[in-house]
């Protein structure tokens, strides 16, 4: 299948065209993917009353399809129950980039933007997979460990899901983008790396003795990239649906 197919592209639309360094943008479904899975958290904008919000949470996505959770008291939940356009956005600080004039600094970054209409998951089979779901994507394996939510708790929790319709990703990776004439300037230049990495496990005081850290945990080894690790977990997580 031809990369550029649209199967595999997602429609470009004056929403979610890449206007600004253009070059940069990227309409293609894996790209905006890979983006979105090796994050945890995400923002999502929405409006209620003619007041924007934008709210961060923690996401995950089966699909074309990404799902959120928070408090059933939650604004945002709430004014999504009818269904709402929002625009989910994450992305990652990749580096630094000092150049030789206030002009070319820049930062390397991954982003990715995706837009759709919201909705609460009412059906209660359907919201008890997802609130699995959110679990398994992160920790693939763990629930088989623990209780199962109370009908309280589940209560107390709201989950939103979004087809994705239209999306865009973008992307700086490179060097200092310094003019010429600049080159000879006694400033240093270049790109300072940024990266999220894993610590070592604290484990909790009240754990029993004899509890080791456990084998499905082990995309999260000290020293590890984050990134690396959620995108490994969400393979998993794809893995078990198949």
């Amino acid at each position: 299948m031809d990369a550029r197919s649209p199967q595999n592209t997602f429609p470009v639309t004056p929403t979610n065209k890449v206007k600004r360094m253009h070059e940069r943008g990227s309409y293609d479904r894996e790209a905006v993917y890979v983006i979105l899975d090796s994050a945890f958290l995400c923002h999502v904008a929405y409006v209620v009353d003619g007041q924007p919000y934008c709210t961060p949470t923690i996401h995950w996505r089966e699909g074309d399809w990404l799902y959120w959770h928070g408090s059933s008291a939650s604004r945002m939940l709430k004014n999504q129950k009818q269904g709402a356009n929002v625009c989910l956005t994450v992305s990652h600080l990749d580096g630094l980039v000092l150049a030789r004039s206030g002009f070319n600094h820049s930062a390397n970054y991954r982003s990715a933007m995706c837009f759709g209409t919201a909705k609460i998951i009412e059906d209660q089979e359907e919201k008890q997979r997802a609130l699995k779901g959110i679990i398994e994507r992160f920790y693939p394996g763990r629930t088989a460990e623990l209780r199962d939510n109370t009908a309280q708790e589940e209560k107390a929790t709201m989950v939103i899901g979004m087809q994705i319709e239209q999306a865009s990703a973008k992307i700086r990776a490179k060097q200092v983008g310094d003019d010429e004439e600049d080159f000879g300037i006694a400033a240093w230049a270049g790109v300072i790396p940024l990266t999220t990495v894993i610590g070592a496990p604290e484990t909790s005081p009240d754990v029993p003795a004899g509890i080791a850290f456990p084998a499905h945990l082990a995309p999260y080894r000290e020293g590890r990239r984050l990134d690396e690790a959620l995108v490994e977990c969400q393979n998993a997580y794809e893995a078990q649906a198949e």
